[in-house]
């Protein structure tokens, strides 16, 4: 049986974001990874858009017809990892619980968005041209 597919959209602007999915692990039993620019505008984001998953509040994970976005990518990913290397080892052993997860990925996304002005970087805003007024 073959695994679902592995998709992962992420912000490439942010140095952090670019180096984590760089170095990121998967297992081989989980699939391929295909990882995706949000700032190119990719087909999938269509659907991260029309789900209101806001792109500058976490990356998303889609594993088959499944979306996992923020704290729920990261711990999912960290499930998924190897777990060899020295990153993929920390990064499995602080994600790889739920609670601690969305304790901390609230702290790395304040991180993301000071680096992101220091930078000189906009925000994603992903959402912002595809609300409908009521």
């Amino acid at each position: 049986m073959k695994p679902p597919s592995l998709t992962l959209v992420y912000d490439h602007e942010c140095p952090v974001c670019r180096n984590y999915c760089r170095v990121l692990a998967i297992k081989k039993a989980a699939g391929e990874m295909t990882i995706l620019d949000a700032r190119e505008n990719p087909p999938i984001m269509r659907e991260i858009n029309a789900l209101g998953l806001d792109m500058d509040e976490g990356f998303v994970l889609k594993i088959g017809d499944q979306f996992y976005h923020g704290a729920d990518a990261i711990h999912t990913l960290a499930l998924l990892s190897t777990g060899t290397g020295f990153f993929n080892r920390i990064n499995y052993l602080i994600f790889r619980s739920q609670t601690l997860s969305r304790i901390l990925y609230p702290v790395l996304k304040t991180g993301r968005r000071v680096l992101l002005i220091m930078l000189g970087k906009s925000k994603l805003r992903n959402l912002q041209n595809t609300k409908n007024p009521d």
